[in-house]
């Protein structure tokens, strides 16, 4: 995307991989909530969780460059000087688990399936295609109509390969258990919906030896088993039942793995240096009385950030302040020339906190009871006046209820912190624990006035930016816009960060979609840490260098006696 790649022709394996890792034994993950589909590029039903390792794509990220992409399927890319058209050369030796090559049919056929049926974000770039053209059985060409930029042949790069042959007369954009022909380092070997998907390597699989892959997928089996909440998943991991398991409650990892075998089990919290996720209390903007901005400001002056962060968070984390938390992405600690300059730009549709220092109140160290003298007057201002202890329309005389929809214990314990708070304004907080599909059912539809949820960004955020902030996304069911943003500069700058040549003009444009956010104050954030929690198996390993973004599960291995006997002969 920008500059020049980080790997060569003579390289033949990413810093982050083990190429000598031996391959072998079983990768056993649990999953919290249900699955109903093996098809997870349209909307509908819940996909199951492993897919990514059952699907190839045209070209392959890695893991410490911000937006590069290296041969897979596609061998070759040749993209036009002003990035308006793409070809792509198909490697003679790419092929599906039925030993049938990949071929352009296939490519057109992808293309224009997910086109028409695909998620929302693959509908949106694939529709730029004005010309898409099969040149030979190895060779495709793909031109770009008005509003492409310069992510645009990125995005078609890493487009996933179907088989044509498998999936004529079929529909796609329904729910699938039997699974497809398809061309990923694993195929599925039992689907037992809901509860089970186990995927085993293929010994053959022709990309192995890729720069991508090597050193990558060395498990024979991963076992992906489903439970109804996540205390039985790590209740299973304790017992054995399972060998690794991401850690994203704080208070569990410091809390519930004081039992834990550490003879039989490894525990480590790993830094990273990748955008944290966006986490906390996601306002919907799209009814009252939340679409009213003081009401907004005066519920993110009354969260009492330090007695959570201290102890339901146990002072480990630091206060989400940017919407690209941990990066220098972050556009809410200051304001350069450059980012002044392009919200000037801007102006008239911008609200004037967006040029403060503190655009969304994040630094604010005022004592909870001066913050609530702020918010209380805010309210006031909006409408909303004290009558019988009770926060209630001027006007109408109905009191300032809100519903926040949950599907965490931990943020339940968080939720209930801040229902404490709030009843102080007089304003009252319901709160409701959902199990995963009513959660999933209730965020597709946005029905909800809060939504105790995330968004994650990347060190090279594009066109998702569109999906995330944008007008027509807001209204889209089952999108991600989830506070329902629709700002007119907002916009311009989500529509512009996709064609930064540079990445400091990528840097400027994303803090200026930072600052525009947090002075709508759409969410009252939670905290971050910088790190990664892991737990696993002592028979797990993994490589001694790490990715910027991280753990990367594929990079995983299992060494033991029984299944390596080189293992001995290893210190």
């Amino acid at each position: 995307m920008h500059g020049d790649p980080k790997y060569g022709p003579e390289s033949k394996h990413v810093e982050y991989a083990n190429p000598a890792a031996p391959k072998g034994g079983t990768l056993k993950t649990g999953v919290t909530g249900t699955f109903d589909t093996l098809n997870p590029f349209t909307v509908n039903g819940v996909a199951a969780q492993g897919l990514s390792y059952y699907y190839d794509r045209l070209m392959a990220r890695v893991y410490d460059e911000p937006f590069t992409l290296y041969p897979l399927i596609a061998e070759k890319a040749e993209v036009a000087p002003d990035r308006s058209s793409v070809t792509f050369t198909i490697n003679s030796a790419a092929r599906f688990h039925d030993g049938t090559p990949i071929t352009a049919d296939d490519v057109i056929f992808s293309f224009e399936t997910l086109r028409e049926h695909g998620r929302p974000n693959m509908l949106r770039i694939y529709k730029l295609v004005d010309k898409a053209e099969k040149k030979d059985e190895r060779t495709v060409y793909f031109h770009f109509g008005p509003g492409y930029d310069r992510e645009t042949v990125m995005i078609m790069a890493m487009m996933p390969v179907l088989s044509k042959k498998w999936w004529q007369g079929r529909k796609f954009d329904e729910t699938l258990l039997t699974p497809p022909l398809s061309n990923g380092p694993y195929k599925i070997k039992l689907v037992e919906a809901p509860k089970r998907i186990i995927y085993e390597r293929v010994k053959d699989y022709w990309a192995a030896d890729l720069l991508t892959n090597a050193g990558h997928n060395n498990f024979d089996t991963l076992v992906f088993d489903y439970y109804r909440d996540d205390n039985i998943a790590l209740a299973a991991f304790k017992k054995g039942d399972l060998n690794v398991r991401r850690e994203f409650d704080l208070s569990k990892w410091y809390k519930a793995y004081a039992d834990l075998d550490l003879t039989r089990f490894m525990k480590r919290d790993l830094p990273h240096a990748r955008p944290e996720r966006v986490q906390g209390f996601i306002m919907n903007l799209r009814r009252p009385p939340l679409d009213d901005i003081k009401v907004r400001q005066a519920l993110a002056l009354a969260f009492d950030g330090g007695w959570v962060g201290q102890n339901l968070f146990f002072g480990a984390g630091k206060r989400i302040d940017s919407f690209f938390p941990n990066s220098p992405l972050n556009g809410g600690k200051s304001l350069s020339p450059e980012v002044r300059k392009l919200l000037e730009t801007q102006k008239t549709a911008l609200r004037p906190a967006v040029f403060n220092e503190d655009p969304g109140g994040l630094y604010d160290t005022r004592p909870l009871r001066q913050r609530l003298k702020q918010a209380g007057d805010l309210l006031d201002k909006a409408g909303w006046v004290i009558r019988d202890g009770m926060r209630v329309n001027k006007s109408g005389g109905q009191p300032l209820r809100i519903e926040a929809i949950v599907n965490e214990p931990q943020m339940e314990k968080t939720a209930i912190n801040y229902k404490k708070t709030l009843k102080k304004l007089g304003v009252d907080l319901n709160i409701r624990l959902l199990d995963a599909a009513n959660f999933a059912r209730r965020r597709g539809q946005y029905d909800f006035d809060i939504l105790m949820l995330f968004w994650m960004n990347s060190l090279s955020p594009g066109t998702e930016q569109m999906i995330y902030w944008g007008c027509e996304a807001a209204k889209q069911p089952m999108g991600l816009n989830y506070a329902g943003t629709c700002n007119p500069a907002l916009e311009v700058f989500a529509k512009g960060i996709a064609g930064a040549k540079t990445y400091g003009e990528l840097t400027a444009y994303a803090q200026a979609i930072d600052r525009i956010l947090l002075a709508e104050y759409i969410i009252i954030p939670l905290f971050y840490t910088g790190l990664d929690y892991i737990a696993y198996d002592r028979t797990i390993h993994m490589p001694k260098k790490a990715a910027p973004q991280g753990i990367i599960m594929e990079t995983l291995w299992m060494e033991d006696k029984s299944l390596n006997p080189q293992a001995k002969k290893t210190k």
